[in-house]
């Protein structure tokens, strides 16, 4: 009977709206890789682009493509011409939700809020309308755990055109 309260009780503490982006319910190590996703985004978004890439363990490639003449050894570099000249969206975390686990890896959908607060939403492109192309919100994200135990997000930030 007590793990049937325990249960019920997690279930309804994740579907609360959540105010902040951390949450105190998930297990220990979801809510590491939460907060991994959390400070790497602060950090791009305080241009803070060194030490944000020290929590990044995905692909360089598309920042490469975004800036072809920096070096591509120069992480900070190539972060700072892609979310301050290329489109990527380096906003902060609003809500990152944990839902689902494999192995390792921890995937969140993820909202950000604009310059002002609101709700970050990318909308159509490329000539679609918003009945072919619904404006988006959330975001999935992978955090994984590399051979050394720490966290690392490996998705980019969302891109806009």
């Amino acid at each position: 009977m007590k793990q049937f309260v325990l249960i019920a009780a997690l279930f309804l503490a994740s579907c609360a709206p959540q105010a902040t982006p951390a949450s105190t319910s998930l297990p220990s190590t979801a809510s590491e890789a939460q907060e991994v996703l959390i400070r790497f985004f602060d950090l791009l978004n305080a241009k803070q682009y060194a030490e944000a890439d020290l929590l990044y363990g995905g692909e360089y490639e598309q920042l490469q493509v975004f800036n072809s003449s920096a070096d591509p050894t120069d992480h900070a570099a190539l972060w700072s011409w892609s979310c301050e000249n290329a489109g990527l969206q380096c906003l902060k975390v609003r809500t990152a939700t944990s839902e689902t686990t494999q192995g390792d890896t921890h995937i969140f959908q993820v909202e950000f809020s604009n310059a002002d607060g609101s709700l970050f939403a990318l909308g159509p492109c490329c000539g679609a309308d918003e009945t072919e192309m619904p404006p988006v919100s959330q975001f999935e994200y992978r955090v994984a755990r590399n051979s050394d135990g720490k966290f690392k997000v490996m998705d980019l930030p969302p891109y806009v055109p």
